[in-house]
């Protein structure tokens, strides 16, 4: 098991949802956190008040970095700070992507493509080549990408309303990305992925295109296509993170699909037949 008081993480998308659940859950554990935001400024007030209520409540060290990761060059000045406070980084939580709805922006235009790829895909790999050196001072570092059951199923059945082109395509290449960072680090690295169903905050409740835009029966749908019969909270993440990061040392190089069984919905194992013999 994995010490976590002490360690250094640094947690992408953490203004809200599934980005801030796991930074809230780290600090509880000791870690030392650095967490970015940049869309969504109206929850930037409610997530410092989060950070502020359990810094009083149980002391945590943390700092919020205002920053557009899409720009590349803001990514090597984010590691400079954290090797200059830090000197080491322990846990990279890759947690940043963008994913339009179909039901919602309707058929692509070039903008909207090229801004799933870019942070979906993009990103990630610029934040882990830049994070690489400061990962690989530590003696047991870990990263976790995350993806999405898009990869899989991409724009079919119940999740044609939610998934889109870009974003599947995307998603699946996290996955070679993933691979190729765990032969990199190891074995003081090791790198792993959280291949996401329909989460709240992220494609369920919590989202405008669950809320306003999907009917009734195209929610049914969904949720009749999941073996669990429910979507994901952010408590089942919190606990598959922890996990990885905590529980997991001998884990490199996997995919960890948190779907509740969607991928395997939607089709009934019969009874055993007779047979002719």
């Amino acid at each position: 098991m994995m010490e976590l008081k002490g360690k250094v993480a640094l947690v992408l998308g953490a203004v809200k949802g599934i980005g801030k659940a796991i930074a809230l859950a780290l600090a509880k554990e000791g870690v030392k956190l650095v967490m970015t935001r940049y869309d969504w400024k109206e929850s930037f007030d409610s997530m410092e008040e989060d950070f502020r209520r359990l810094d009083s409540d149980i002391g945590i060290e943390y700092e919020i970095h205002d920053i557009n990761l899409l720009d590349t060059e803001k990514i090597a000045l984010l590691m400079e700070n954290i090797e200059k406070r830090f000197g080491v980084l322990d846990i990279l939580i890759n947690n940043i992507e963008r994913g339009g709805w179909p039901a919602v922006h309707g058929p692509y235009i070039q903008e909207q493509w090229d801004l799933e790829i870019a942070t979906t895909l993009r990103t990630k790999k610029w934040v882990f080549d830049s994070a690489f050196p400061l990962l690989k001072k530590s003696d047991a570092a870990v990263v976790i990408n995350f993806s999405s059951i898009a990869a899989l199923v991409g724009r079919s059945g119940a999740a044609a309303a939610i998934f889109n082109d870009g974003y599947a395509a995307a998603a699946r290449g996290v996955g070679v990305l993933t691979e190729t960072w765990a032969r990199m680090g190891a074995p003081s690295l090791r790198v792993n992925e959280i291949m996401l169903g329909v989460f709240e905050t992220r494609h369920a409740q919590g989202t405008r295109g669950w809320e306003e835009v999907l009917t009734s029966d195209e929610k049914k749908a969904i949720l009749d296509h999941i073996l669990m019969g429910r979507t994901g909270s952010l408590d089942d993440v919190v606990k598959a993170v922890l996990f990885i990061v905590r529980d997991a040392p001998y884990m490199t190089g996997s995919v960890l699909r948190l779907d509740g069984g969607y991928v395997l919905g939607g089709e009934k194992v019969p009874p055993m037949p007779r047979g002719v013999l």
